[in-house]
């Protein structure tokens, strides 16, 4: 949930290859990869009620699916606890994002579904304590029976297993009037973050041609491309062994066996090919989300993470999906004018979403709850 799925299109235009091994094994595999994503999914458990409540966590939207965050639970004699979130910055993507915004933003997401999972799953009190400029997030629970949640937490929470960042072409109709109230109103219950929602169609095409200007600057970068293939996953049994990345079919692309999915990927993605499909992605979404934080700190961006995953549980439920088009974003040439269409000229922009209608895809995995837990 925050980065490039749509450039693992080097699969795109390949037809499936006649090999009956690999065909064989890869069947074998895709039936093994759906089994687990399912299990990520399952309902909360209460008699696992901190295992559930991180795999609730880790669900969340975060870039490039590197899932950057270690859990630790401090359970108290009181009956309440705390989680604290780390950051892995053994998964950084120095490239295309040097500064680890992305780590913070993933790190707000995951704190937010947290504390939904806590507050309707686990009914206790969920609080953001601490989000300064360490490198933790807190988040403290209150004692079992300690929540009532609201009807919208409710809502919230019942998406976070169905979210998904949908990389294909939407199907072009715009959003209910009643629907963007919604998406409103669920980013502004987070203080320190401002929203800019477009569903103008001459603003709308005013940033896609910066998107399209920022990821032709990107792919330029042989360390981009470079970083970007080290967590796409041409196949199932390739996303099974490392859990992470960007899998081909969640992102409309079929699979491949690993070396042919490499030897495409350096021969067939080229800016040109990727313009295309995004001018195509962004043309047929109702609108786009641009997110700010009022201060450019991990602080912020923790804030900023969190009205991004409720933005995203709140579009889920409304029966629309979501994906990141994070180029102007993430190339510091274009984050000016960005800003000035958003009417946000005081700001750097954090996150750009685009959202709108269309079939699901394959989920993507998770690492278990067990193997990011201290």
């Amino acid at each position: 949930m925050m980065s490039r799925r749509g450039i693992l299109t080097g699969v795109a235009g390949v037809g499936a290859v006649a090999i009956g091994g690999h065909l064989l094994s890869m069947a074998r595999e895709s039936r093994r990869y759906a089994k687990q994503a399912i299990a990520l999914r399952v309902p909360f458990d209460p008699s696992r009620e901190f295992h559930s409540l991180v795999r609730f966590a880790t669900l969340a939207a975060n870039a490039h699916n590197t899932q950057p965050w270690h859990f630790a639970v401090d359970e108290r004699e009181d009956g309440a606890a705390m989680v604290t979130i780390m950051p892995d910055l053994a998964r950084r993507t120095p490239e295309v994002d040097p500064d680890d915004h992305h780590i913070y933003v993933s790190l707000g997401c995951a704190a937010e579904n947290l504390a939904l999972a806590a507050r309707v799953g686990a009914e206790r009190e969920a609080e953001l304590v601490h989000a300064g400029d360490s490198d933790e997030v807190r988040v403290a629970l209150g004692r079992h029976g300690s929540a009532v949640p609201s009807d919208v937490e409710r809502l919230l929470y019942e998406a976070i297993p169905r979210r998904q960042s949908t990389r294909a072409v939407f199907e072009g109709r715009m959003a209910e009037p009643a629907d963007i109230r919604q998406l409103e109103e669920a980013v502004g219950a987070v203080s320190g973050v401002d929203t800019v929602l477009v569903t103008d169609r001459q603003l709308m095409t005013q940033i896609r041609d910066l998107v399209l200007a920022a990821n032709t600057s990107q792919m330029s970068s042989p360390g981009f491309m470079r970083e970007l293939e080290e967590w796409v996953r041409f196949s199932p049994g390739q996303a099974l062994e490392h859990k992470d990345g960007l899998y081909a079919p969640a992102s409309g692309n079929p699979a491949l066996p690993s070396w042919i999915g490499e030897l495409v990927f350096k021969r067939v993605v080229t800016a040109r090919s990727e313009n295309a499909k995004y001018s195509a992605q962004i043309d047929s979404s109702s609108g786009l989300a641009i997110f700010f934080a009022e201060h450019a700190s991990p602080e912020g961006w923790v804030a900023v993470g969190r009205a991004c995953q409720r933005f995203c549980l709140m579009a889920t439920a409304l029966g629309m999906k979501t994906a990141f088009v994070n180029q102007p974003v993430e190339v510091a040439d274009f984050r000016k004018d960005l800003s000035a269409i958003a009417g946000m000229t005081d700001r750097r922009p954090d996150l750009l979403i685009r959202f709108g209608y269309s079939a699901p895809l394959p989920y993507s995995l998770r690492r278990p709850a067990e193997l990011v837990m201290a």
